[in-house]
């Protein structure tokens, strides 16, 4: 098993961060589950790396060309894989991995994990979605997706799709017991 993990660039203003990042690193190598991963070496995604490698884990960098040459690149990884723009990056992390953990990050994480939550809710794939909610990171964006279910806009079936823990220990178990929903179809012709 390999899991994707969208994280950001920085290291955020918390050290607490950086500490779930490398936390996790670590329980997905004594796990035996691989690490995909956006192939820095700087910010969250070097010290889930980082972390990962030290405790001898499967580890894979996918980074564009652009910013390879920028030298953010991790050098020390045995599979870094050079790309030629962010929509392949995106599109060969998803395929080599079987489920999406987002920890802390910007605005380029949230693209990535809204991505695939998207793919999911479309049936593209069946894997599961999920937020690491490093102390309470991601409370707000939690409450404003609970709005989009009361004001109509995502079917409570799809917000459920989204696994949200507060601990690496319940994060990889509910990712383990993740069941996709069977939804016949995405839409009612009488919502369009």
């Amino acid at each position: 098993m390999r899991l994707c993990v969208f994280c950001g660039s920085s290291s955020g203003r918390q050290a607490v961060y950086g500490e779930a990042a490398s936390q996790l690193g670590r329980a997905l190598a004594n796990a035996g589950i691989g690490l995909v991963y956006g192939g820095a070496s700087v910010g969250l995604m070097g010290a889930v790396a980082n972390a990962a490698l030290q405790a001898q884990g499967e580890v894979i960098g996918v980074i564009p060309r652009s910013l390879w040459e920028k030298e953010v690149a991790h050098t020390a990884l045995d599979d870094l894989r050079i790309v030629d723009s962010m929509h392949q990056r995106k599109a060969l992390m998803a395929e080599l991995s079987d489920g999406f953990i987002a920890l802390p990050g910007g605005v380029g994480t949230l693209e990535e994990l809204f991505e695939v939550w998207t793919w999911a809710q479309l049936g593209y794939h069946h894997k599961p979605c999920a937020l690491l909610n490093t102390d309470g990171y991601y409370d707000r964006l939690i409450g404003f997706l609970d709005h989009l279910v009361e004001e109509g806009f995502v079917k409570p079936v799809y917000r459920d799709m989204l696994i949200v823990e507060d601990t690496i220990d319940g994060l990889l178990a509910a990712i383990h017991a993740y069941t996709p929903p069977s939804v016949a179809k995405w839409i009612q012709r009488d919502e369009t």
